[in-house]
């Protein structure tokens, strides 16, 4: 029970198998859609961009990845939000 609880709400030490089998996974989801590493970071760069107009985010511990399933590729956001950004948008 503490295993299944553990794995839903906390995170699982990595040992350095499972980092390398992730990294590895990473590069070749890249690979496979034909997406470098600067393009990946262009694209990051414009969504901190456009967050930022409505949120205060924490740009350094920001995830941008591809997945990809069976058909699909998927981008996979993670960003920590610090606090929403109180503007007047509607009246705009």
């Amino acid at each position: 029970m503490f295993d299944l609880i553990q794995k839903l709400f906390g995170k699982e030490p990595q040992g350095s198998k499972n980092i390398a089998k992730e990294r590895l996974r990473f590069v070749l989801v890249h690979d496979r859609v034909n997406v470098s590493p600067q393009y990946m970071e262009a694209i990051k760069d414009d969504m901190i961009k456009v967050i930022s107009n409505y949120m205060d985010i924490n740009e350094t511990e920001m995830e941008i990845n591809l997945t990809k399933s069976n058909t699909q590729v998927a981008l996979v956001a993670n960003i920590p939000v610090n606090r929403m950004k109180r503007t007047n948008l509607l009246n705009e």
